[in-house]
């Protein structure tokens, strides 16, 4: 079932594992810090953005005006306090351990594609690797190794680039919208697992409430049901 499916390219944060909590408690704090209180709407906007797109969604809902370099080190902050959390905590999404294993025994590639920059989620891989007791990724990108972040395709298509396949040879494993948004428009058809944002049916997408159950084959059946607009990587 299969043969025409190449790789998969997974989310990490929310799709993998229950990281967006620890980001979240982060914004919260930076919030009070500066005086004010971040709302639920505004954080579930932040989910799978850039740190500065978020710092810019917190600043907006909380009514204050930082200067670029006050925004740089309130992001720092944040990754600083994020990544404290991690090193205490990081826990699987249900099924997410699984699936990434089934991927890896059944020969498909498989890449990390991230919007979190490469010294948190390295703290993150290692974790997943020794759970796993082996690195279960062919490559890892990273949001600060890209020329775009999160929604624009460009991590996926530096992903496909590296791994030397087509996006209809791909499926894309996201939660949310920033990073749907950002598979389809690389012309892969994606699985979204959305926990924290509304995601409105589209085109190449295939919403479901979680991972568990999920393997290659029902992966590949997805390369099929879609309607997608290819993009040249």
């Amino acid at each position: 079932m299969t043969e025409s499916l190449r790789a998969v390219l997974f989310d990490m944060d929310g799709t993998l594992v229950e990281t967006e909590e620890h980001w979240g408690t982060a914004l919260f704090a930076l919030a009070e810090r500066l005086g004010g209180r971040l709302s639920a709407q505004a954080r579930q906007a932040t989910v799978g953005s850039s740190m500065r797109t978020s710092m810019e969604i917190l600043y907006r809902d909380i009514g204050v005006t930082r200067t670029e370099d006050q925004l740089l080190a309130d992001a720092g902050w944040v990754e600083d306090a994020t990544a404290e959390l991690l090193a205490e905590e990081i826990t699987w999404r249900p099924g997410a351990a699984d699936l990434l294993m089934s991927v890896r025994d059944s020969g498909l590639a498989t890449a990390l594609v991230t919007t979190t920059p490469r010294r948190i989620a390295d703290i993150v891989l290692t974790a997943i690797r020794g759970d796993l007791g082996s690195d279960p990724f062919d490559l890892t990108i990273c949001g600060d190794e890209v020329p775009a972040r999160k929604p624009d395709p460009a991590p996926y298509l530096m992903a496909m680039d590296a791994l030397d396949v087509l996006p209809q040879e791909c499926v894309v494993v996201e939660d949310s919208e920033a990073g749907i948004t950002a598979g389809l428009a690389a012309g892969i058809a994606v699985l979204g697992v959305p926990t924290m944002q509304v995601v409105a049916p589209a085109p190449g997408l295939t919403l479901r409430d979680g991972l568990v159950g999920i393997g290659p084959d029902e992966l590949a059946t997805l390369l099929t049901d879609t309607d997608r607009t290819d993009f040249a990587a």
